[in-house]
Protein backbone atom coordinates (compact mmCIF):
# COMPACT_ATOMS: atom_id res chain seq x y z
CA UNK A 1 0.00 0.00 0.00
CA UNK A 2 3.16 2.70 0.55
CA UNK A 3 3.35 2.27 -3.21
CA UNK A 4 0.11 3.85 -3.24
CA UNK A 5 0.80 6.49 -1.28
CA UNK A 6 4.41 7.50 -3.13
CA UNK A 7 2.43 7.30 -6.70
CA UNK A 8 0.58 10.04 -5.31
CA UNK A 9 1.58 13.26 -6.99
CA UNK A 10 1.31 11.57 -10.17
CA UNK A 11 -2.31 11.13 -9.83
CA UNK A 12 -3.51 14.29 -7.58
CA UNK A 13 -5.86 16.48 -8.97
CA UNK A 14 -7.68 19.33 -6.98
CA UNK A 15 -10.59 21.29 -8.31
CA UNK A 16 -9.48 23.79 -6.34
CA UNK A 17 -8.20 27.24 -7.51
CA UNK A 18 -6.78 29.75 -5.62
CA UNK A 19 -6.56 33.54 -6.94
CA UNK A 20 -6.14 37.04 -5.98
CA UNK A 21 -4.71 36.16 -2.36
CA UNK A 22 -1.79 38.62 -1.58
CA UNK A 23 1.42 37.10 -1.23
CA UNK A 24 2.41 37.97 2.26
CA UNK A 25 -1.19 36.39 3.31
CA UNK A 26 -0.20 32.96 1.75
CA UNK A 27 1.04 32.06 4.94
CA UNK A 28 -2.72 31.62 5.95
CA UNK A 29 -3.30 29.14 3.18
CA UNK A 30 -2.14 26.29 5.94
CA UNK A 31 -5.49 26.31 7.84
CA UNK A 32 -7.95 27.27 5.27
CA UNK A 33 -6.92 24.78 3.05
CA UNK A 34 -5.56 21.43 4.94
CA UNK A 35 -8.55 20.29 5.61
CA UNK A 36 -9.72 20.25 1.60
CA UNK A 37 -5.86 18.49 0.43
CA UNK A 38 -6.85 15.69 2.85
CA UNK A 39 -10.01 15.22 1.49
CA UNK A 40 -9.15 15.18 -2.08
CA UNK A 41 -6.11 12.68 -0.94
CA UNK A 42 -8.31 10.23 0.16
CA UNK A 43 -10.36 10.66 -2.67
CA UNK A 44 -7.10 10.21 -5.16
CA UNK A 45 -6.19 7.04 -3.06
CA UNK A 46 -9.49 5.69 -3.84
CA UNK A 47 -9.49 6.63 -7.71
CA UNK A 48 -6.45 5.04 -8.87
CA UNK A 49 -7.16 1.28 -7.42
CA UNK A 50 -5.19 -0.43 -10.26
CA UNK A 51 -1.87 0.88 -8.46
CA UNK A 52 -3.18 -1.08 -5.10
CA UNK A 53 -6.00 -3.56 -5.39
CA UNK A 54 -5.71 -6.90 -5.19
CA UNK A 55 -8.50 -10.24 -4.81
CA UNK A 56 -7.48 -9.86 -0.97
CA UNK A 57 -8.64 -6.22 -0.64
CA UNK A 58 -11.33 -5.81 -3.75
CA UNK A 59 -14.00 -4.60 -1.24
CA UNK A 60 -11.74 -2.48 0.80
CA UNK A 61 -11.41 1.47 0.24
CA UNK A 62 -10.36 4.36 2.01
CA UNK A 63 -12.47 6.41 4.16
CA UNK A 64 -11.73 9.54 6.21
CA UNK A 65 -13.31 10.49 9.89
CA UNK A 66 -12.90 13.38 11.92
CA UNK A 67 -11.82 13.57 14.99
CA UNK A 68 -10.55 10.10 15.51
CA UNK A 69 -7.43 8.30 15.22
CA UNK A 70 -6.32 7.45 12.40
CA UNK A 71 -8.03 9.75 10.67
CA UNK A 72 -8.25 7.80 7.12
CA UNK A 73 -8.98 3.94 7.83
CA UNK A 74 -8.86 1.82 4.99
CA UNK A 75 -11.73 -0.46 5.29
CA UNK A 76 -15.03 -2.66 4.14
CA UNK A 77 -18.45 -2.56 4.98
CA UNK A 78 -19.98 -5.46 6.45
CA UNK A 79 -23.81 -5.75 6.13
CA UNK A 80 -24.54 -5.47 10.13
CA UNK A 81 -22.63 -1.56 9.62
CA UNK A 82 -20.09 -2.58 11.52
CA UNK A 83 -16.35 -2.12 9.07
CA UNK A 84 -13.68 -4.01 9.56
CA UNK A 85 -10.54 -2.24 9.44
CA UNK A 86 -6.79 -3.23 7.30
CA UNK A 87 -4.89 -0.40 8.36
CA UNK A 88 -5.30 3.51 9.40
CA UNK A 89 -3.28 6.32 8.21
CA UNK A 90 -3.01 9.68 10.44
CA UNK A 91 -2.84 11.56 7.63
CA UNK A 92 -1.32 15.73 7.62
CA UNK A 93 -1.42 18.12 4.98
CA UNK A 94 1.75 20.55 4.80
CA UNK A 95 2.05 24.05 3.25
CA UNK A 96 5.31 23.45 1.71
CA UNK A 97 5.32 27.25 1.90
CA UNK A 98 4.70 27.63 5.59
CA UNK A 99 6.38 30.31 8.00
CA UNK A 100 7.65 27.90 10.08
CA UNK A 101 9.41 26.02 7.50
CA UNK A 102 8.08 22.24 8.63
CA UNK A 103 5.27 20.69 9.39
CA UNK A 104 3.25 22.16 12.36
CA UNK A 105 0.71 20.00 13.35
CA UNK A 106 1.02 18.10 17.06
CA UNK A 107 0.56 13.99 16.78
CA UNK A 108 0.36 13.25 20.40
CA UNK A 109 -1.27 9.43 20.29
CA UNK A 110 -0.29 6.82 22.66
CA UNK A 111 1.76 4.38 21.02
CA UNK A 112 -0.47 1.59 22.54
CA UNK A 113 -3.19 2.85 19.90
CA UNK A 114 -1.59 2.14 17.07
CA UNK A 115 -1.09 -1.13 15.46
CA UNK A 116 1.17 -2.34 13.76
CA UNK A 117 0.05 -1.78 10.35
CA UNK A 118 -1.17 2.02 10.82
CA UNK A 119 0.90 4.89 9.52
CA UNK A 120 1.50 8.49 9.69
CA UNK A 121 1.65 10.16 6.39
CA UNK A 122 2.56 13.74 5.75
CA UNK A 123 1.73 15.44 2.59
CA UNK A 124 3.35 18.58 1.22
CA UNK A 125 1.64 20.73 -0.83
CA UNK A 126 1.86 24.11 -2.66
CA UNK A 127 0.19 26.20 -5.88
CA UNK A 128 1.19 25.23 -8.73
CA UNK A 129 1.72 29.11 -10.08
CA UNK A 130 3.47 29.64 -6.57
CA UNK A 131 1.25 32.74 -5.62
CA UNK A 132 -1.71 30.87 -7.31
CA UNK A 133 -3.35 28.59 -9.10
CA UNK A 134 -4.10 24.70 -8.25
CA UNK A 135 -2.78 22.65 -5.43
CA UNK A 136 -0.34 20.30 -6.18
CA UNK A 137 1.49 17.12 -3.70
CA UNK A 138 4.71 15.71 -3.39
CA UNK A 139 6.50 12.87 -2.15
CA UNK A 140 4.46 12.30 1.08
CA UNK A 141 6.69 11.90 4.04
CA UNK A 142 5.27 7.54 5.48
CA UNK A 143 5.98 5.96 8.70
CA UNK A 144 4.96 3.57 10.98
CA UNK A 145 2.60 5.14 13.17
CA UNK A 146 3.26 3.35 16.38
CA UNK A 147 7.26 3.95 16.30
CA UNK A 148 7.05 7.76 15.73
CA UNK A 149 4.79 8.12 18.80
CA UNK A 150 7.32 5.89 20.55
CA UNK A 151 10.27 8.31 19.26
CA UNK A 152 8.57 11.32 20.04
CA UNK A 153 8.08 10.42 24.10
CA UNK A 154 12.06 9.22 23.88
CA UNK A 155 12.81 12.25 22.37
CA UNK A 156 10.96 14.42 25.07
CA UNK A 157 11.98 12.29 27.72
CA UNK A 158 16.08 11.84 27.41
CA UNK A 159 17.17 13.87 23.92
CA UNK A 160 15.69 17.21 24.14
CA UNK A 161 17.67 19.95 25.56
CA UNK A 162 15.85 21.92 28.68
CA UNK A 163 16.11 25.43 29.50
CA UNK A 164 16.51 24.21 33.13
CA UNK A 165 17.44 20.81 34.29
CA UNK A 166 14.76 20.78 37.55
CA UNK A 167 11.87 20.85 34.21
CA UNK A 168 10.05 17.40 34.55
CA UNK A 169 10.34 15.83 31.74
CA UNK A 170 8.23 13.02 32.16
CA UNK A 171 4.81 12.32 30.10
CA UNK A 172 1.45 10.76 31.54
CA UNK A 173 0.18 8.44 29.35
CA UNK A 174 -3.52 7.50 29.41
CA UNK A 175 -4.52 4.20 30.86
CA UNK A 176 -6.30 1.26 29.26
CA UNK A 177 -5.53 2.57 25.98
CA UNK A 178 -4.69 -1.34 24.86
CA UNK A 179 -8.01 -2.64 26.35
CA UNK A 180 -9.79 -0.32 23.68
CA UNK A 181 -11.49 -2.14 21.06
CA UNK A 182 -9.14 -1.20 17.57
CA UNK A 183 -10.25 1.79 15.59
CA UNK A 184 -12.78 3.11 17.87
CA UNK A 185 -15.71 5.47 16.13
CA UNK A 186 -16.00 7.72 19.15
CA UNK A 187 -13.70 9.87 20.93
CA UNK A 188 -11.83 8.27 23.12
CA UNK A 189 -8.51 9.38 25.75
CA UNK A 190 -5.46 8.18 23.55
CA UNK A 191 -2.96 11.19 23.71
CA UNK A 192 -0.29 11.27 25.72
CA UNK A 193 0.70 14.54 27.67
CA UNK A 194 4.21 16.50 28.64
CA UNK A 195 4.07 17.34 32.38
CA UNK A 196 5.79 20.52 31.18
CA UNK A 197 5.06 21.93 28.02
CA UNK A 198 4.77 26.15 28.98
CA UNK A 199 5.20 26.31 24.82
CA UNK A 200 3.27 23.73 23.59
CA UNK A 201 5.12 22.06 21.50
CA UNK A 202 4.77 18.16 22.72
CA UNK A 203 4.06 16.04 19.54
CA UNK A 204 5.53 18.40 17.34
CA UNK A 205 7.15 15.18 15.20
CA UNK A 206 9.14 17.70 13.06
CA UNK A 207 11.38 18.70 15.91
CA UNK A 208 12.40 14.67 17.14
CA UNK A 209 14.67 13.97 14.35
CA UNK A 210 12.07 11.73 12.39
CA UNK A 211 11.60 14.02 9.83
CA UNK A 212 14.95 15.91 9.37
CA UNK A 213 16.46 14.94 6.38
CA UNK A 214 12.37 14.76 4.44
CA UNK A 215 11.96 18.27 5.43
CA UNK A 216 15.34 18.89 3.91
CA UNK A 217 15.05 17.56 0.86
CA UNK A 218 11.41 19.30 0.59
CA UNK A 219 13.02 22.93 1.20
CA UNK A 220 15.16 22.52 -1.24
CA UNK A 221 12.44 21.76 -3.94
CA UNK A 222 12.43 24.19 -6.56
CA UNK A 223 8.87 26.28 -7.30
CA UNK A 224 9.05 28.01 -10.61
CA UNK A 225 12.97 27.79 -10.50
CA UNK A 226 13.15 28.52 -6.54
CA UNK A 227 14.00 26.43 -3.93
CA UNK A 228 10.92 26.66 -1.48
CA UNK A 229 13.09 27.64 1.77
CA UNK A 230 13.99 30.87 -0.44
CA UNK A 231 10.47 31.64 -1.61
CA UNK A 232 9.55 31.31 2.72
CA UNK A 233 12.51 33.93 3.49
CA UNK A 234 11.39 36.33 0.80
CA UNK A 235 7.60 36.15 1.98
CA UNK A 236 8.55 36.17 5.77
CA UNK A 237 10.51 39.28 4.94
CA UNK A 238 7.58 41.35 3.23
CA UNK A 239 5.21 39.76 5.71
CA UNK A 240 7.29 41.74 8.56
CA UNK A 241 8.17 44.81 6.37
CA UNK A 242 3.97 44.83 5.70
CA UNK A 243 3.49 44.69 9.06
CA UNK A 244 5.51 47.63 10.31
CA UNK A 245 3.64 49.91 7.36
Amino acid sequence: MQEALIALPNYFRSETNIEGVGATDLFTLSSTLGASIEVQVVRTLNLIREVWETDEVKLYGFRRYEQVFPDVRFELGLPNGNREVKFGIELKGWYLLSKEAEPSFRYKVDPDACSQWDLLVVVPWYLTNVLSGRPVVLQPFIERARWAAEKRNHWWEHEKQWQRAEDDRSIVRPSGVGDLPPYPMKKEKISDRAITDSGGNFGRIARVGVMDEYVERMLDQPLAGVPARSWITFLKRHAEVSSDV
